[in-house]
């Protein structure tokens, strides 16, 4: 063995290693190869390599773009590939390789597939996959093998019709820059040093904006804040691809922005120009599908008239042109079939395609007239409807042409937002755009499988364009997506989602700034042969999907009157001058504006509606106990409550998020939270509980997520109650009303306030929804969901200790005594008032609640709409309970008793306290019926009371009108009625 390590080869002992700086790996180590000594070698500033050790030749260049360095290297790794480099930028890097294969000769296409791949080492996590690895591509690894493959893929000569693949890996990832364009760049340099015939190279750059001025490269923190998101590829001289992201930028500052990226991604050309010098190998031999010019003449002979004649007429839709073309050429290939012409029959269907592109490109630019007849600048005919499926959230469908696209919108909760795996950008986004392209929409025949590049391609343009007009997400808590479904395509299919898109948000109820829209602008152009340059072209508003085959570019723009908020640019020949694309801004925008006059006549605004099926979505605050035992163990009692009303629970940082379908979903969600975690009780407050203990004096019941109250055998129903078992047993679930809190805070409730009066046809609706107290009133997108209007007199107030227990009208004493000095009425009355009277002096009564309609918002006193002159303001913590009057049932009744005076004197109809005197009559209507008599509205918020005679008891309606006369005054100032004789 040492005689054998001792053996150099003396070709390998004169290279300068050293100079080269190169790195070898001897036993899975990197080391440097030592330096030979002075007596072994003549030259001293050499080094000889170890017996057993691997040499890599590396070649790198490094530059500056934007403040940044940037390093492109190959040779390290990925040897046996055609061609291999790696682009670092600070920490990260990006490897990306081009392996070919000759193919027979048989296709008449472009087999070249780009794939790029974040792998989750690349930051040092393991994947959280049940096998921890990775699975089926990402949307955003197909979008950035779509952003590779769109700038390279024009430069491949023609005829070239063999396997390219290319793949593209992150190894490292700092998470300061997006690695995608990185790995854009990194291709370019791997095609400038593979053989594949290529027309390269390209840079790629990308330009963001904060507060006004322009960065290139920028990094993700400061991408986060940029109002433009632009990706320019492009060669020495003219542009490949433009893919734009902004928020409503104007035309004048994007042709700003691309005017300045244009120099900045020039400036990656000359490193991959020099390292291909270095490493790059001599370009291969392959075989290029070209006709002949003898083929080509005689097919053009045959098909040149038929095919003028039929592109010439704008009678022929896509269909019959699709037809006709197919006749056209049948009868083609038969006469080369009888001629027996192979070479002819082989690239037929290429060349009578060529041949159609010729004539429609001459009569575009020599006539100025388009395949349907269209002007160059005309806009198709356009239809817009909104609303279409009304059970949907949000709906519409939008026509251009034979164009039609259908949208729907669906709200979903905060916690559905998806969650993204990539290591860059966001964890997770909650607006999403699905376009669907099935193969009806072109009258085609073929399955669906996977996610497909081009529709996740059209998909995100459109969720790009429409994202920059989106409320901010604590103004639209929802998570929104929207589906695209293509229901016809003739081009621009995805400019149409934008527009079906745009008018579906507004259906659903979502607050867009304004219309967003979008349309294609195609290019037809002449070219010199010898140099390429362009002679001549127009510029096509609103292309056909055949003008786009044909034609040269498909620059896809959205937008609102403002600004633009997308762009996607697409190009068939190597590269387009930049002044040809600026100048396509002018007729796009004018398109545009033309599209947003039709889909703000259709509609404008947000619906404000309340729809049946109209989503809710509620945010509450609540403790980590109530949380804790919300949930359940493991979520049981959580997913419990779902499985059975339907709604929708998350939680997240001690807040509940409630989303509904509907509002009786919402009220069933809301029942059953309140009765497992309760809410603030309140004087009013509506509460479900079950009966835990039955007393001779009541019942004890358990409600509001454990607390107890106490149901006074009084207050269990209008009629007397001899026994609480008879008429309630344990484990019975009531319906029960918080009526006060007693001095020691213990808490009142009552069961017949929740019953309809006796005797009383017109039931008294219950409420049974949770009523929320100002502090936890919900967060609730008034745009969609416009249903909490508090009423103005109302007070959500808790209970203060000592409250009266039930609700009254309040009368002055001031009118009282003024009532009973014009009546003539001596104060003799057995009931004394107290000396804090002269503070604040009010007579009561009991009134009955009014119906209420359940509402999620509505506070406790909102249940009970009173006249103007009464008060639900609670009593202040000092303020003395002598200060108020109440009158009880059986006082009423002992008033009542007491009153026996008539008078035939004229009656009033409309009277207010002030003006009712002993004798007068009034028509007065039955407010509520009693036992032993009546509660009569005089009107103007007046009650007065009538107790049976011996011959008039009959039986009343609440609401009945009767004739009354004024007999006397009780003490108190409440007005002692009599039926009054017709």
């Amino acid at each position: 063995m040492a005689r054998m390590a001792s053996r150099v080869n003396p070709l390998l002992s004169t290279i300068p290693w050293r100079r080269m700086k190169l790195r070898t790996i001897c036993g899975g180590r990197i080391s440097r190869a030592p330096s030979a000594s002075p007596a072994q070698s003549p030259v001293a500033d050499t080094e000889t390599p170890k017996s057993g050790t691997k040499l890599l030749e590396t070649f790198s260049e490094e530059f500056e773009i934007g403040s940044r360095k940037i390093t492109l290297e190959t040779g390290k790794i990925a040897r046996f590939a055609n061609a291999a480099v790696v682009l670092s930028m600070e920490e990260t890097k990006v490897l990306s390789t081009v392996a070919s294969a000759k193919s027979d000769g048989t296709r008449d296409f472009l087999p070249l597939t780009v794939d790029y791949q974040e792998k989750q080492f690349a930051q040092g996590v393991i994947p959280n996959t049940f096998m921890r690895r990775e699975g089926a591509p990402k949307e955003r690894e197909l979008l950035c093998g779509r952003l590779i493959d769109r700038p390279i893929r024009p430069l491949f000569p023609a005829g070239f019709y063999h396997d390219v693949q290319i793949m593209a890996s992150v190894l490292s990832s700092d998470g300061k820059q997006d690695p995608d364009l990185m790995a854009a760049n990194a291709t370019s340099a791997a095609l400038m040093l593979s053989d594949i015939p290529w027309g390269g190279p390209i840079g790629v750059i990308r330009i963001g904006r904060i507060c006004g001025q322009f960065i290139v490269n920028p990094s993700m923190d400061e991408l986060n804040l940029s109002d433009l998101n632009l990706v320019y590829a492009c060669t020495k001289d003219k542009t490949l691809m433009i893919d734009v992201q902004a928020r409503e930028i104007s035309e004048k500052d994007l042709e700003a922005a691309l005017r300045l990226a244009h120099p900045e991604a020039v400036k990656y050309l000359e490193p991959q120009m020099r390292l291909a010098a270095k490493a790059g190998k001599q370009k291969g031999e392959y075989k290029l599908s070209m006709v002949s010019e003898e083929s080509y003449k005689k097919i053009r002979s045959l098909a040149e008239a038929p095919i003028e004649a039929v592109f010439t007429d704008p009678k022929y839709g896509k269909f019959e042109r699709g037809e006709a073309l197919d006749n056209i050429t049948k009868d083609v290939k038969k006469t080369l079939e009888e001629e027996c012409d192979e070479e002819g029959l082989k690239f037929l269907s290429k060349t009578v395609d060529n041949v159609r592109k010729k004539v429609v490109r001459r009569r575009i630019i020599s006539e100025g007239l388009r395949v349907d007849g269209r002007r160059l600048d005309e806009v198709r005919p356009l239809y817009c409807e909104a609303g279409n499926l009304p059970v949907l959230h949000g709906s519409a469908i939008f026509n251009r042409g034979d164009t039609q696209v259908l949208c729907t919108v669906t709200l979903g909760a905060p916690g559905e937002a998806q969650r993204l795996d990539s290591l860059v950008g966001p964890p997770s986004k909650r607006f999403m755009l699905h376009y669907s392209f099935p193969p009806f929409c072109i009258n085609e025949v073929g399955k669906r499988v996977g996610l497909n590049r081009r529709e996740v391609g059209h998909g995100t343009l459109a969720e790009k364009a429409l994202l920059a007009v989106l409320p901010p997400e604590d103004s639209c808590p929802y998570t929104v997506r929207i589906n695209a479904e293509v229901m016809a395509s003739d081009g621009s299919t995805s400019m149409a989602s934008v527009c079906a898109g745009s008018m579906a948000l507004m259906d659903a109820g979502i607050p867009l700034r304004e219309h967003v829209a979008g349309l294609s602008v195609g290019l037809v152009s002449e070219t010199d042969p010898s140099t390429g340059e362009i002679t001549d072209y127009r510029i096509l508003t609103d292309i056909l999907g055949l003008e786009d085959h044909l034609g040269d570019m498909d620059f896809k723009i959205a937008g609102t009157r403002s600004g633009i908020t997308s762009i996607q640019l697409d190009i068939k020949p190597a590269g387009i001058p930049l002044d040809i694309i600026c100048e396509s801004l002018e007729p796009a925008h004018k398109g545009r504006i033309e599209i947003l006059d039709h889909m703000e006549r259709e509609i404008n605004i947000p619906r404000t509606q309340d729809g049946r099926n109209s989503p809710r979505i509620m945010t509450l605050k609540y403790g980590n106990d109530a949380i804790r035992r919300l949930i359940g163990p493991l979520g049981a009692l959580k997913r419990k409550i779902e499985e059975e009303t339907g709604g929708r629970i998350t939680v997240d940082d001690g807040s509940l998020t409630i989303v509904a379908k509907n509002q009786s979903v919402m009220d069933k969600v809301l029942e059953k939270i309140d009765f497992i975690v309760g809410r603030e009780v309140v004087k009013g407050g509506v509460f479900k509980g079950i009966v835990t203990a039955i007393k001779e004096y009541g019942a004890f019941v358990e409600f509001n997520g454990g607390q107890q109250g106490l149901l006074h055998v009084s207050e269990i129903s209008h009629e007397p109650v001899s026994r609480v078992s008879d008429v309630i047993s344990l484990g019975q679930v009531l319906n029960v009303m918080c009526i006060g809190l007693d001095v020691r805070g213990n808490v009142n409730l009552s069961l017949k306030a929740t019953l309809p009066s006796q005797g009383s046809k017109s039931k008294t609706k219950t409420i049974d929804e949770p009523v929320m107290p100002k502090e936890q009133t919900p967060k609730i997108w008034e745009t969609v969901n416009n249903m909490h209007k508090e009423p103005k007199n109302q007070s959500d107030k808790p209970l203060s200790t000592g409250e009266s227990l039930s609700s009254v009208v309040i009368r002055s004493a001031a009118e009282c005594d003024e009532m009973e000095k014009s009546a003539g009425l001596k104060k003799n009355s057995k009931a004394t008032i107290p000396k804090q009277r002269s503070k604040s002096k009010t007579i009561a009564e009991p009134v009955t609640p009014k119906e209420q309609t359940p509402k999620i918002s509505e506070t406790v006193n909102t249940m009970h709409k009173e006249p103007k002159n009464q008060s639900d303001e609670p009593l202040s913590a000092g303020e003395s309970l002598s200060s108020i009057v109440i009158r009880s049932a059986a006082e009423c009744d002992e008033v009542e008793k007491s009153a026996g005076l008539k008078n035939n004197s004229k009656a009033e109809t409309l009277i207010d306290a002030k003006k009712l005197k002993l004798g007068m009559q009034v028509t007065a209507k039955v407010h509520q019926v009693r036992a032993h008599g009546l509660v009569l509205d005089l009107g103007g918020g007046l009650r007065g009371m009538y107790r049976y005679e011996n011959d008039s008891k009959r039986d009343f309606k609440v609401g009945e009108e009767v004739r009354a006369m004024c007999s006397s005054f009780s003490s108190k100032g409440i007005p002692v009625m009599s039926l009054a004789q017709d």
